[in-house]
């Protein structure tokens, strides 16, 4: 992981390199090993960079990297296929200077031109100019694990890493209004139906999946086009022994890719299944190959919150016993998030949904604490494999709409005795066989939370009278795979690849998703529904890969938590009370919300608990 930066100018600017230096060293967290910087003799076209090594520590990994003497790159992430991918072109008669993954972006790129994305497992953000064309192409990883913002005007094409490097131009930091509304009212982090749009005017987002090319002395628009994408729909006959089979084979494959590194890896480690299943396969693999001594006495990283009822620590400490891992815990508090807080906000760039992603914040501390630069996690499993209790509903109601009424009735037994919780009533039984009219209640249902929000002033309300609508839309959900590829590629997992990319960056960690292996990925998709739910169980796929490997009280646990920190309790602290009432102020000062908001009591709520709006304030005046 590294920052990226470029200025492409429609005339030549020799101060440029000056400006571009602003934006790398805005972004110095992010790659804390090394910068590097290049310049075309045009002097239009500079691109920098900030180093985090990780494969091939040497020189010859610096960037801006060079190639054929036509082609300048800079990277941001990991292609952990690299190797594959390297001696496949070997053959076809390329040479390659150094052992990086870099260089091995941009031969791929000279053969297959924009096809080489096809050829990637990896995680990735970066911009390629070949100064024969004089053409930048630039591409962003399928699920969006790496960030690529861009700000463009008629003399002048800009990226970077993160918006503050953008910022750091003097371009104004203007607030997105109805971003805002969107998230002080129902929550929502992105804009689902225009996924380039972010909470500020100006600066967009390249999209999960997509790449963009851009002829600099046209000065055209941005060519902006998908590569990549979930067929939801092809669902293949398979035994569940076979899926059990050709999932761990996968599975085991991403977590061996994503253990190549030059530097020492670990993982985190809730407790939780996700985690627990990496950490378990990396054990094995360690077994198989004993030499490998990047993972020889595995360390873990945990967030434990004692004495707190969702607290983890039995599950982790079950975990490290039986692998005979080393763990390492942090015991966040209020204080620390009272301390923290305009530095986590500052890194994170954009609002969130909850103090969860602070619990993440300071585990990638602790890994820097104890020299650990690469740690592997396990989200987007909930994501592809029905992990969530929410989606119990929407499988119960696909089982419906097929007419399998005792099905249906068999199925909503077991998850009650297995304690899972879900909501079911008269209106889920009509969903199940108008889904397109569900979808629109769905929407009405977010409209009128937004229009109608208490404490919302008015003024502001009136300002987006045209835009109201403007971000809520609910998808037509038939099967359970319609909902799990909305919140997997259109709104849901990139906003938590977000909170990952910004607090592992902000320590100079690198993150690393086994599960997001797009091949894993797309034979989960097509497996049929009972294979993700089944016999009251959410994940089951997932489950029973790994009964005979993990404890069963990891296995089969009914209680889906993962580092989430003791909200509630903290926000009754007088002190963080005081900073929320504080951010209140400051949105009633601009004219956001009502002055009689700050007559209100501060409501206490766990962290993903619904109506979170006290926290929403306390987020939102960071931002405005």
């Amino acid at each position: 992981m590294c920052g990226i930066a470029g200025i492409l100018l429609q005339a030549p600017n020799n101060l440029a390199p000056i400006d571009l230096k602003k934006m790398t060293d805005a972004i110095t967290h992010r790659g804390p090993d090394g910068e590097g910087q290049w310049s075309n003799q045009k002097s239009t076209v500079h691109l920098g960079h900030r180093r985090l090594s990780i494969i091939d520590l040497s020189n010859h990994a610096a960037q801006p990297m060079s190639f054929a003497n036509r082609y300048q790159i800079v990277h941001n992430g990991e292609i952990y296929n690299y190797s594959e991918i390297k001696s496949f072109l070997q053959k076809k008669g390329y040479l390659f200077l150094s052992k990086s993954d870099t260089e091995v972006i941009i031969a791929a790129y000279d053969y297959w031109k924009e096809k080489c994305l096809q050829q990637f497992d990896g995680m990735f953000a970066f911009a390629i100019w070949d100064e024969k064309e004089e053409i930048l192409f630039a591409a962003r990883d399928r699920f969006g694990e790496k960030p690529f913002y861009y700000y463009k005007d008629q003399e002048s094409f800009i990226f970077a890493s993160e918006m503050k490097a953008i910022w750091a131009l003097g371009i104004e930091k203007n607030i997105d209004n109805k971003m805002l509304l969107n998230y002080l009212t129902i929550g929502h982090l992105q804009n689902c139906i225009n996924k380039k749009q972010t909470f500020f005017e100006g600066i967009y987002s390249l999209p999960p999946a997509h790449c963009l090319s851009f002829k600099l002395k046209l000065n055209t628009q941005l060519e902006i086009t998908r590569f990549w994408n979930i067929n939801k729909e092809k669902i293949i006959k398979i035994s569940e022994s076979d899926a059990i089979e050709k999932f761990t084979e996968l599975f085991t494959r991403s977590i061996s890719r994503r253990l190549r590194s030059d530097v020492t890896l670990g993982t985190s480690l809730s407790g939780g299944l996700d985690s627990s299943s990496i950490t378990c396969i990396i054990s094995q693999l360690q077994n198989i190959n004993p030499q490998n001594k990047i993972t020889d006495n595995l360390q873990t990283f945990s967030a434990v919150f004692p004495e707190f009822k969702n607290d983890e620590s039995t599950y982790i400490k079950s975990i490290t016993q039986q692998l005979n891992s080393t763990n390492h815990q942090t015991q966040p508090n209020a204080n620390d998030l009272i301390h923290d807080f305009e530095k986590l906000c500052y890194h994170q760039e954009e609002p969130f949904q909850s103090s969860s992603i602070f619990a993440q914040y300071k585990v990638f501390e602790l890994a820097k604490k104890h020299q650990v630069k690469v740690l592997l996690d396990g989200q987007g499993a909930d994501e592809i494999l029905a992990g969530y209790p929410k989606y119990i509903s929407w499988y119960l109601q696909e089982v419906l709409s097929r007419e399998k009424f005792g099905a249906t009735k068999s199925e909503k037994k077991l998850f009650i005795q297995n304690n899972q919780p879900f909501h079911w009533n008269i209106k889920n039984n009509f969903a199940a066989f108008f889904p397109s009219y569900a979808a629109l209640y769905l929407e009405k249902f977010e409209y009128r939370k937004t229009i109608s929000h208490p404490d919302i002033n008015m003024d502001f309300l009136n300002l987006l009278k045209e835009r109201k609508w403007f971000g809520i839309h609910k998808p037509i959900v038939t099967k359970l795979n319609d909902i799990l590829h909305f919140n997997t590629i259109e709104m849901g997992l990139e906003e938590l690849l977000r909170f990952a990319d910004r607090n592992s960056m902000a320590h100079g960690r690198e993150v690393r998703l086994p599960f997001l292996n797009h091949e894993l990925v797309e034979f989960v998709f097509s497996l049929p529904s009972t294979l993700k739910m089944n016999m009251g169980w959410t994940k089951f796929l997932l489950r029973k890969v790994m009964e005979a490997k993990l404890p069963n009280e990891i296995v089969w646990r009914k209680e889906k938590i993962g580092f989430e920190p003791p909200q509630k309790n903290w926000m009754k602290e007088p002190a963080l009370e005081e900073y929320i009432q504080e951010a209140k102020r400051k949105l009633v000062n601009a004219g956001i919300l009502t002055k009689k908001v700050l007559d209100k009591k501060i409501n206490p709520l766990a962290a993903h608990a619904d109506k979170n709006y006290d926290w929403r304030y306390l987020c939102a005046a960071q931002v405005i």
